[in-house]
């Protein structure tokens, strides 16, 4: 399993200041550092996905389903938590061409509740896929304070590639059109890459 960057980082930070805290004061200083470290490599692993085939939308993110919700007659969304021990790598819901990436300044709220799809800090990618187009949101938490996208605009991705990461807990959501119809509901754990999300109508998909 691979272990991103930034988990490294900070593990070896962590790691640092539990050697000196011990060697400076006494052993049991260092004990709350090792700990910390050892959560910052659990939190930022990434392991291997294999993503289903098929026109499918497939979770972008690991955690549990807080919301499927009609937006208007044309367009769904479904809410994503992921909690401090969910993988919190993200991927594309289906595979196309990114056709606009923003990124949104917003509040920290809890990314359980409903206002955050709104008024949280939020990157937005969205891709033109098979079934038409997909709008995938990155959105911050009460305690992430930083999205990370690896994609542009302009760029092509295959289903459940590696779009980037949040820190700590956060929220994704995806929003998609009549063409799909959902297959999950709330209270779902889900896991990015793996788990379906919506299925064509033309299939007779049902929640």
């Amino acid at each position: 399993m691979k272990i991103i960057s930034d988990g490294i980082y900070y593990a070896c930070a962590c790691l640092l200041m539990g050697i000196v805290g011990a060697y400076l004061l006494n052993n049991w200083v260092g004990i709350p550092f090792y700990v910390v470290a050892g959560f910052c490599l659990y939190f930022f692993r990434d392991p291997e996905r294999v993503t289903p085939p098929g026109d499918l939308i497939v979770s972008p993110a690991d955690g549990k389903v807080v919301a499927v919700a009609a937006l208007s007659q044309t367009r769904t969304r479904i809410s994503i938590f992921l909690n401090v021990f969910d993988v919190h790598v993200n991927r594309t819901p289906v595979p196309g061409r990114i056709v606009d990436v923003a990124y949104q300044k917003g509040k920290f709220l809890v990314a359980s509740h409903e206002a955050a799809s709104m008024d949280n800090e939020q990157n937005t990618l969205t891709v033109e896929g098979p079934g038409g187009r997909v709008v995938c949101k990155q959105i911050a938490g009460l305690i992430a304070r930083r999205i990370v996208c690896y994609k542009k605009a302009g760029d092509s991705v295959a289903a459940g590639e590696r779009i980037g990461y949040i820190k700590f807990g956060s929220r994704m959501d995806v929003i998609f059109g009549p063409e799909y119809k959902a297959t999950v509901k709330i209270g779902d754990k889900v896991a990015a890459g793996t788990s379906v999300l919506a299925r064509p109508v033309s299939e007779g998909a049902g929640v």
